[in-house]
């Protein structure tokens, strides 16, 4: 079996995709991948970390408002078509699927102009331009909300959930504390803000943290790559308490977030999707800079079902942060409830669901 992936830009898009590798090769160990992606993205450092074939195309996303740069991005989707030809023809994949971001546009549609049975995995309630226009032409489209359905095609459309959402279940959490330098036994509140990090909520932790001293929990607060030197030089001169960890980058989430007593977080489509498999009560800031503001979208999902707190971040400073921790983290009611009803709208096995619509697909095909 040969699976070609795309799927590129922020770690939302490149989790799953990793995850529904790794699943596969559990059950296929004979299973041949290439990932294609873009040489800047993230997916440029992790995939060949995973060892699995990776090659590049150049292209960028559309503005919204009229530009030249379009008419330049228009040309260079042309060439990622005629690139992603070239690779899929030497690579010969019984399917291929995109997982999300502007380089799944030329990777798709020219697997689809080759007659390669296609897949989209669209992780977000609303989805965007990309997934919107690749629809008219895959076969088949893997969404990890309900609400997702009305923007696609019924007859084309499966309910999975996300595949990163597998890939933290079974972990050991006391080695996820331990590897981040927490106590093993102390409760934990996770905050991070993406892969990329977040200023907004780097300024509001950095502010907060005098009030976390003494508090009966720890924090592991991870900041992003690009925000880590400053952050760190801010954390010095306002002093950095005893029960709080500062990390730039964690590597491996799925086993830290297995020993988490609450996380707060943007909320992108693969974390909403790690910490409800997990049943991991959350504190969510949606990011009001992301297409149709999808993570508030998302947010809403989950809060409406009280499984988690959502806090704008036009509210957010240092006070409101702590404040809502506190009212989680103090009262074993409220977090013992919240983790109910977050486990509840999890999908552990969104991994094996997803490879199964591409079984099913595949054997269609060769009919």
């Amino acid at each position: 079996m040969k699976i070609a992936v795309s799927g590129g830009g922020t770690g939302g898009h490149i989790y799953p995709a990793l995850a529904l590798m790794r699943e596969i090769q559990k059950v296929n160990k004979h299973a041949d991948f290439l990932y294609i992606g873009t040489q800047n993205g993230l997916e440029s450092k992790l995939v060949p970390r995973e060892n699995i074939p990776f090659k590049s195309i150049h292209i960028t996303g559309f503005k919204r408002k009229l530009s030249f740069e379009n008419i330049k991005t228009i040309f260079r989707f042309l060439k990622g078509v005629k690139d992603s030809k070239k690779f899929l023809k030497e690579f010969q994949p019984d399917i291929v699927i995109g997982t999300g971001g502007y380089v799944c546009g030329p990777v798709v549609y020219a697997a689809a102009k080759l007659r390669i049975p296609t897949i989209i995995h669209e992780q977000n309630s609303v989805p965007g331009l990309t997934n919107k226009f690749l629809s008219r032409y895959v076969n088949k489209i893997a969404i990890c909300f309900e609400d997702a359905k009305e923007f696609f095609p019924p007859e084309k459309t499966v309910f999975t959930g996300n595949p990163r959402a597998s890939e933290v279940i079974g972990n050991d959490g006391i080695k996820g504390r331990l590897s981040a330098g927490l106590s093993a036994t102390k409760p934990i509140v996770l905050i991070f803000g993406g892969s990329r990090g977040a200023r907004p909520i780097n300024e509001a932790v950095v502010k907060a943290l005098p009030e976390l001293v003494g508090k009966p929990y720890q924090v592991l607060y991870v900041t992003g790559e690009v925000h880590y030197e400053d952050v760190k030089k801010e954390a010095e001169l306002v002093g950095n308490p005893d029960n709080v960890v500062i990390k730039p980058f964690i590597h491996n989430m799925p086993e830290v977030l297995a020993g988490v007593d609450l996380v707060v977080s943007r909320a992108g489509a693969t974390t909403l999707a790690e910490i409800t498999s997990l049943g991991i009560p959350s504190i969510l800031i949606p990011s009001p800079y992301v297409t149709n503001n999808h993570q508030e979208k998302n947010a809403r999902s989950l809060s409406d079902h009280g499984a988690a707190k959502i806090l704008l971040e036009k509210d957010l400073t240092s006070n409101t942060l702590v404040s809502q921790i506190d009212r989680i983290m103090l009262d074993q009611q409220v977090i013992a409830e919240m983790k109910r009803k977050a486990r509840e709208m999890g999908v552990p096995d969104a991994a094996s669901k997803l490879y199964k619509v591409m079984e099913q697909l595949m054997r269609v095909n060769q009919k």
